[in-house]
């Protein structure tokens, strides 16, 4: 396993970090962080960090993609392809092994599939243009710019067909990405299956911890620092239920109960992208961290 890039994937509360620093500390491993709202700087309680977890018997363990960016500026896939092969080199120059861990599905992919992402800057005349029509349109019109270019298996959202035919349409840059012809083919997927009512009670006990340890008052902050209600409610799920909360829509215990609810499904829309994954070919060993024999066949 250390000759291989590890992938660690999970839902939300599963356990991913946990896992991925134990197995971090047994090979001299680094972490390459494939979450879409942990890149970002003082958004912590809420993204669930937990940055005491990457230490493990008095070692730190390095992590990477954290913390990079101003909650006010944009990232995007192609971004975090590059990001990522840009730590991924430096990495394995200094031959260390690597655990990309996250419960980003569409980060993951990306490496893993090698998604081919064009660096070509949203056009939102045209997508407005492009959401009122159906899915069988969508895909007429990509027919007709390129009819080599509609993947079936990638083309199963109006989303990426609206993107695929905005990157056709629109100029390519010239800066191209020197990784985008780098390839991971050597890989090992672990996956944190949890039966879901353990889940769900995770992820309740571990939401009223952050409220205790000033979630609310996190996003206070964010917000008299400059980030608008519109961005907060972009980040989703904490941020958008408490900013709504914060402006006197609603009452703490009914926002804490609709986050809680929030959250729940977002952890099953995960599970469904991960099934994807596997329809799509990546092979995911599906463990039980609860289950210590499992965990200790891992290490």
């Amino acid at each position: 396993m250390q000759n291989k890039l590890i992938v660690i994937l999970g839902p939300t509360a599963s356990g991913k970090t946990t896992l991925a620093v134990d197995i971090a500390q047994k090979i001299n491993a680094e972490i390459i962080s494939a979450d879409s709202r942990q890149i970002y700087k003082g958004m912590d309680i809420g993204t669930g960090k937990d940055l005491s977890e990457y230490s493990i018997n008095n070692i730190e363990i390095p992590y990477h993609l954290i913390d990079i960016l101003d909650p006010k500026i944009n990232y995007s896939v192609y971004q975090f392809k590059k990001d990522f092969f840009r730590c991924y080199n430096e990495l394995t120059k200094k031959g260390k092994s690597i655990i990309l861990c996250g419960g980003t599905g569409l980060y993951i992919e990306s490496i893993l599939l090698d998604y081919k992402i064009p660096n070509v800057g949203p056009n939102l005349a045209l997508r407005e243009s492009l959401k009122i029509k159906t899915m069988n349109q969508l895909i007429e019109e990509l027919l007709n710019i390129d009819e080599k270019l509609y993947d079936k298996k990638f083309h199963t959202t109006k989303r990426r067909l609206i993107r695929t035919i905005e990157i056709l349409k629109g100029e390519k840059s010239k800066n191209h990405n020197k990784n985008e012809n780098q390839v991971i083919r050597d890989y090992i997927v672990i996956g944190m299956k949890i039966d879901r009512k353990i889940l769900l009670n995770k992820i309740k006990n571990r939401l009223n911890q952050r409220f205790a340890e000033g979630m609310v008052e996190e996003v206070e902050s964010l917000l008299t620092n400059g980030l608008s209600k519109e961005r907060l409610k972009y980040f989703g799920l904490e941020y958008k239920i408490i900013g709504e909360y914060l402006s006197n829509n609603m009452k703490f215990d009914f926002m804490r109960d609709k986050l809680n609810f929030a959250i729940n499904r977002f952890a099953k829309r995960q599970m469904t992208f991960f099934r994807r994954m596997e329809k799509r070919g990546i092979k995911i060993n599906w463990v039980n961290p609860e289950n210590t024999n499992e965990k200790k066949q891992l290490l």
